[in-house]
């Protein structure tokens, strides 16, 4: 039984080098090898790659988070950003321009929140009775969802827009919720 076992391993064995020693051999059988001649013409205009079409974008914040306001009426807010181990959220005075302040200050937040894989490009702050919406826009470029956040991200993001807005007292907020292009972001 052993050495029947044993002529029946080895000859499989010999078909199997046999079959892949012969596939080698007849790859080149019916092909000729095509030859190459070197092209002497150079051509000095660059061939121009074909333009893409543009990406429609929404025009992102109001001004750089480093900059001083553009209009000359300032208003003084609190802004909060988290810490670095995202465990309590930290104030911290900024000048933001009188004409809309609110918008400007979450446009901070998000400014500090960009990463290289998540980019909000734009979002539209809606006022009423008290409640704020925020709804936001992802990046066209951005490889990340609100979904795909930690909740560290989460924390850091929304739980500073939503401090910022409702601590200035002068805005009147008591409650702010957040969409994405109008549908309602879980947290």
């Amino acid at each position: 039984m052993y050495n029947y076992k044993r002529a029946i391993l080895s000859l499989f064995l010999v078909v199997f080098c046999t079959l892949i020693s012969s596939c080698d051999a007849n790859n080149n059988a019916n092909y000729s090898t095509p030859e190459t001649t070197p092209n002497n013409n150079i051509n000095p205009i660059p061939q121009k790659e074909p333009e893409k079409s543009p990406i429609p974008t929404i025009k992102p914040f109001l001004n750089n988070s480093h900059s001083k306001p553009n209009s000359k009426k300032t208003s003084n807010v609190t802004l909060y950003t988290s810490d670095a181990q995202c465990q309590e959220l930290i104030a911290k005075k900024v000048q933001v321009s009188a004409v809309k302040p609110m918008n400007e200050a979450i446009g901070k937040i998000f400014k500090e929140q960009n990463t290289a894989d998540f980019s909000v490009s734009g979002y539209r702050v809606n006022k009423k009775n008290g409640i704020v919406i925020v709804d936001i826009r992802l990046s066209p470029e951005s490889k990340r969802q609100v979904s795909s956040l930690s909740s560290c991200e989460q924390f850091a993001l929304f739980s500073s827009i939503r401090k910022t807005l409702i601590s200035n007292a002068q805005w009147k907020i008591k409650e702010v919720r957040f969409t994405e292009r109008g549908k309602d972001i879980m947290l």
